[in-house]
């Protein structure tokens, strides 16, 4: 029967966090450790059992205070290498000398070259893109695990008294997958995902009989187990109108929700609401017992977006389809060809990369019709014309949203999300327009 990676643990006698720790530090593939549901896969379970004393020995390493010298020192790496990679993975505690419960020394040693060959020996099938539950998006994942934990864990709530949240709001630029992690959330806690449409937001006569939002929701709560999902929350819980003509209708919604929310808990039902930013929203939406737990969305890094392109340009395709081999004749069947793309896609959206592979596809379509053969060289041309193409979509609004997030997420969860935070201010310092500097009219005198 499949184990819970919180059961695993506690069979180990290690701490959870230090197995998320290690599966981190040591890159690897969630989908091969993990179901969506943190249920433990089979080699992953097999590694933890058969190298216990190593994972033990990690977790004691994890916990100890250490500077970056005595970490040098221990794993026979040069100190300036050991700072560089706690600079960039963790620059939230670079300046602070010592470090613990969250720096490990054999995770530094593998990103130096350390030999961990025996860990990597029990993941030796890799699966494929398409096939794979995540696409990056480690720390994520962990964290919005760990805001679930009073659903997973039943006993937080039973011999601790800590309730579950009632509200989730997902917050991000749009196009950043909120309603993915809305799907993911209500996977992870077990729960039916149901996406409430506008209609349900306005009064409506059914066979005339009124219903209204209200009544909506009061027939979710007699559901079992449901997961609420609304978007355009930033709209709908404004503070001030944006647009009279709308905000008396938003208003409703919003005091209906509100009115509501506590009720929720009792009834199993989970509200997750989506917004592009947090700025404008009424206070009195965040109090306690509301939406209380605010889980930030990113747009994916760098290779996230080379994963991202692997996977959505195969997505259903089976070897013998003319795509493919396409593909595998160009060697665009595996990430490093699409590396030089990813880089340069700063920012962009996961939508963005979903248009991008969707504008290479009918582009070598339009292709193969003509040279009727799949031994075609994917031109340059053809995916420039897409890149160009998708980034038009970066306009003014977008890198606004994104620019405003930067400043959210930075105030509410930097030391989680520091190296994803520094990695996206710096991607954004290429949209930023230079003023070139005013040249003095006249001569220069110098002096004596």
């Amino acid at each position: 029967m499949p184990q819970k990676i919180t059961e695993l643990a506690q069979e180990l006698g290690v701490a959870t966090e230090s197995l998320k720790n290690f599966i981190e530090d040591f890159d690897l593939d969630l989908s091969e450790c993990l179901f969506p549901n943190l249920e433990v896969k089979d080699d992953f379970a097999k590694f933890a059992r058969e190298n216990v004393k190593f994972l033990k020995k990690y977790e004691k390493d994890l916990v100890e205070e250490k500077s970056s010298t005595q970490i040098a020192s221990e794993i026979q790496q040069p100190v300036e290498k050991v700072e560089a990679i706690i600079k960039k993975n963790k620059p939230n505690l670079f300046e602070n000398g010592l470090y613990k419960s969250s720096v490990s020394s054999f995770g530094i040693d593998n990103k130096l070259g350390g030999n961990y060959s025996f860990v990597y020996d029990y993941f030796g099938h890799i699966t494929s893109l398409t096939q794979r539950d995540f696409i990056g998006y480690r720390d994520l994942y962990f964290y919005i695990t760990e805001m679930l934990n009073p659903f997973i864990d039943e006993t937080q709530t039973k011999d601790w008294g800590i309730q579950k949240p009632a509200g989730i709001i997902l917050y991000g630029p749009q196009g950043s997958g909120k309603i993915f992690w809305a799907r993911r959330i209500a996977e992870i806690i077990n729960y039916e995902f149901k996406e409430v449409m506008n209609s349900y937001l306005r009064t409506s006569f059914i066979n005339g009989k009124r219903s209204d939002f209200n009544d909506y929701l009061t027939a979710m709560m007699k559901e079992d187990k449901v997961l609420l999902f609304l978007e355009n929350f930033h709209e709908i819980a404004q503070e001030k109108p944006i647009d009279d003509s709308i905000f008396s209708e938003n208003k409703s919604t919003k005091d209906i929700i509100l009115h509501s929310i506590h009720k929720f808990v009792n009834e199993d039902l989970l509200m997750v609401v989506a917004a592009n930013n947090l700025v404008g929203i009424d206070n009195e939406v965040f109090a306690p017992g509301r939406f209380d737990i605010k889980i930030p969305v990113f747009p994916p890094n760098e290779d996230e977006r080379a994963q991202m392109i692997m996977q959505y340009m195969t997505l259903n395709l089976s070897e013998d389809a003319i795509l493919m081999k396409i593909l595998k004749h160009n060697g665009a069947d595996k990430k490093p060809y699409w590396s030089d793309y990813a880089k340069r896609m700063k920012l962009f959206s996961n939508t963005m990369m979903i248009d991008f592979t969707q504008s290479v596809k009918k582009r070598l379509r339009n292709v193969y019709l003509r040279k009727k053969t799949h031994a075609c060289k994917i031109e340059k041309s053809i995916l420039e014309a897409s890149f160009i193409e998708c980034a038009s979509k970066l306009t003014d609004e977008y890198l606004n949203e994104v620019q405003q997030f930067i400043r959210e997420v930075s105030a509410n969860d930097y030391d989680v999300f520091a190296a994803r935070i520094e990695a996206m201010k710096k991607e954004f310092q290429a949209y930023i327009i230079k003023e070139k500097p005013h040249r003095k009219i006249g001569f220069n005198v110098e002096e004596d």
